[in-house]
């Protein structure tokens, strides 16, 4: 058997100021082509690396084309998206007579007028390898899922976690499907049931009350017929006609019993439609909870500002508040800022000096923070993640530096993205794990690698682009009524 792969990825944000080029595409995990793909992925927490995965397991040949993969950011601009799609398809057309196609797509993915990325990359990939050509794609769980995208492909398959530490086991599974598709006769009949529903920040999967969701999602997955299911909680920073939430079903032949299921998950979650949402305090109110629990360390999520969908990282509410509080064995994860990483790297490690922290990007990201710092580190920002998201990975956060002013340290970066784990700030001599107080730029990640040692946590919400307080979040393109924007 002979299936090609290939990976075009972006969560986009049509709210959010930094902008997706060409460049963006090779940022995170540089320029991947061809065969480097299998190098690259091979034994890594990623999808891919569960298509590699499978591919060793089964026996099958896997031909690989394009890897790209962008850093949450603005819509593409169209010749960027467009030359993405063409080097999909070359890829495809050149790796000759193929079974099937694996594909790691995202699932909330908007160009410059394609609201659809990922249904429009699905109908291109079926357009050239025809109707009888197995198409198979792996989903974030923050995907807003669309008719076309499931017209399109054989089989569509999210993950089941967040954090995202599913990855390289749902890429294996999307090969497992494959396989019994290409030598046991599977033929798979996908459902959809969209809900009227922006799911909240409430969807942590290690607790209640989505513990309970993959549960039943679980369950259905038992019955006898059906070949997979998923819930993709959507992508609520797009403002596009598909935004949403929805729940699909593979079952084997029987698309009314696929419907059937996809139905009755869907009811299931609308129930409970009020236990998704999840109220965010300010870092200031957090902080004074959490000095009253006394349950160290006590780590605050910046979710507005988290990178991982699409901010600047560089909002200062969170730091600000700890600057006010005077707090001891702090620390921040991360604020971009390249202008003051090119002071501190000029000064050199041990040098003091005068900054203006953050803000930079926008003045909805706040004012920029003024301190006088010790420069404690400076790096190029080259680090292998440690896990469990992406483990094994190396990544570049560009030339970044790690300050301190009396008990609070923050670690400065060019590169944008949230602390998956604690690998990068040790690079620059922080362990955040030695710390009292931690802030991080992300919503849920993070906890992949820092709630097992965390003695509490708080999700907290401060000024941003994604602020929904800034009044900057305003809805356009919908096209339909959504709970809780709308008394449903």
């Amino acid at each position: 058997m002979r299936i090609v792969t290939g990976c075009i990825s972006h969560e986009t944000s049509t709210f959010t100021p930094v902008p997706t080029t060409w460049e963006s595409f090779s940022e995170r995990f540089g320029d991947v082509r061809g065969a480097a793909v299998l190098e690259k992925f091979r034994g890594s927490n990623t999808p891919t690396g569960g298509f590699i995965e499978g591919a060793e397991a089964h026996g099958f040949e896997l031909i690989p084309t394009i890897f790209a993969e962008a850093h949450p950011s603005g819509p593409a601009p169209r010749p960027v998206f467009d030359r993405l799609v063409n080097e999909l398809l070359d890829g495809i057309r050149a790796a000759g007579t193929i079974d099937g196609v694996l594909l790691e797509l995202h699932g909330a993915m908007v160009a410059e007028g394609v609201d659809d990325g990922e249904g429009h990359i699905l109908a291109a990939v079926r357009e050239l390898v025809g109707p009888n050509t197995p198409i198979i794609a792996q989903l974030d769980i923050h995907s807003s899922i669309s008719p076309r995208m499931v017209a399109m492909a054989d089989v569509l398959i999210g993950r089941e976690s967040y954090p995202e530490v599913d990855m390289a086991a749902r890429g294996r599974e999307c090969a497992d499907v494959m396989v019994r598709i290409l030598t046991q006769g599977l033929r798979p009949t996908m459902a959809l049931h969209r809900l009227p529903m922006i799911w909240g920040m409430n969807q942590v999967t290690a607790h209640p009350p989505m513990r309970q969701a993959i549960a039943e999602l679980h369950r259905i997955e038992t019955q006898p017929g059906v070949v997979c299911g998923s819930i993709a909680t959507g992508f609520p920073l797009s403002d596009v006609p598909d935004m949403g939430s929805s729940v699909y079903v593979v079952t084997d032949n029987d698309l009314a019993l696929a419907q059937r299921y996809a139905d009755e998950l869907a009811a299931w979650i609308w129930e409970r439609r009020a236990d998704w949402q999840l109220f965010m305090p300010s870092t200031a109110v957090a902080l004074a909870a959490a000095q009253k629990q006394a349950r160290y360390p006590v780590i605050f999520a910046d979710r507005n500002d988290n990178p991982g969908g699409g901010s600047p990282g560089d909002s200062t509410g969170l730091l600000r508040t700890f600057v006010n509080a005077g707090l001891e064995d702090a620390c921040v994860l991360y604020i971009v800022d390249p202008e003051a990483v090119e002071l501190c790297q000029r000064a050199g490690v041990g040098a003091t000096l005068t900054l203006d922290v953050g803000a930079k990007s926008s003045p909805l990201q706040g004012e920029p923070v003024r301190m006088t710092v010790e420069v404690m580190a400076c790096s190029d920002g080259h680090f292998h993640y440690d896990g469990p998201m992406y483990a094994g990975l190396e990544c570049e956060m560009g030339p970044s530096a790690h300050i301190r002013q009396g008990g609070i340290h923050v670690i400065l970066t060019n590169g944008r993205d949230q602390p998956f784990d604690t690998a990068f700030a040790r690079t620059l001599g922080l362990d955040p794990r030695q710390m009292r107080y931690i802030g991080v730029k992300s919503a849920a990640h993070f906890r992949a690698a820092f709630e097992a040692w965390a003695g509490a946590i708080y999700v907290v919400s401060e000024p941003s682009v994604h602020s929904a307080d800034t009044g900057t979040l305003k809805f356009h393109h919908l096209g339909r009524k959504l709970y809780p924007f709308d008394p449903l």
